[in-house]
C-alpha cells in the first residue's frame, strides 16, 4: 500500500468512521434538517385541507340556500341533491338557528355560520402557521 492510498483510506475512515457510517452528529443533523422538513409539508398540507374543507362547505351552505329560496319541478336527481345539501348542511345551521331568531321571513344562520366557520378556520390556519 503506498502512502497516497493510505493517506486517501486515513480521510474515508475518519469521514465515515470504522463501519462505512458517517459520524453521529452528522447523522443527526441530517435526520433533524428531514424531520423539519416533514413537519412542514405536513402541516402545509393540513392548512391547505383546512382552507380547501371551508371553501367547499360555504358553498355547499350557498347552494343550499339558493336551493331554498328557488321552487324547482319535481325531478329525482333534484330532491337527492336537495337531500343531501339539507343533510350536510341542516346539522351545521341548526346550532345557530337556536340562538339566533328568525327576523320575519329572513334567517341570518346562515350569515352568521359563515362567518364563525370563516373565523374557525382563520384561527386553526394560524396556529397551525406556528409550526412550520
Amino acid at each position: 500500500m503506498t502512502a497516497s492510498s493510505a493517506s486517501v483510506i486515513g480521510r474515508l475512515a475518519e469521514l465515515y468512521g470504522r463501519r462505512g457510517t458517517r459520524k453521529k452528529a452528522e447523522n443527526a443533523a441530517v435526520g433533524g434538517l428531514c424531520a423539519s422538513i416533514l413537519l412542514a409539508d405536513w402541516v402545509s398540507s393540513v392548512q391547505n385541507f383546512v382552507q380547501v374543507f371551508t371553501l367547499v362547505y360555504f358553498l355547499l351552505i350557498f347552494a343550499y340556500i339558493l336551493m331554498s329560496w328557488v321552487r324547482l319541478p319535481y325531478s329525482i336527481w333534484l330532491n337527492r341533491i336537495q337531500r343531501f345539501l339539507y343533510d350536510v348542511c341542516e346539522p351545521y345551521l341548526r346550532i345557530f338557528r337556536r340562538f339566533i331568531p328568525p327576523f320575519g321571513p329572513i334567517d341570518l344562520s346562515p350569515m352568521v355560520a359563515i362567518i364563525v366557520l370563516w373565523v374557525a378556520s382563520s384561527v386553526v390556519v394560524s396556529i397551525l402557521d406556528r409550526f412550520h
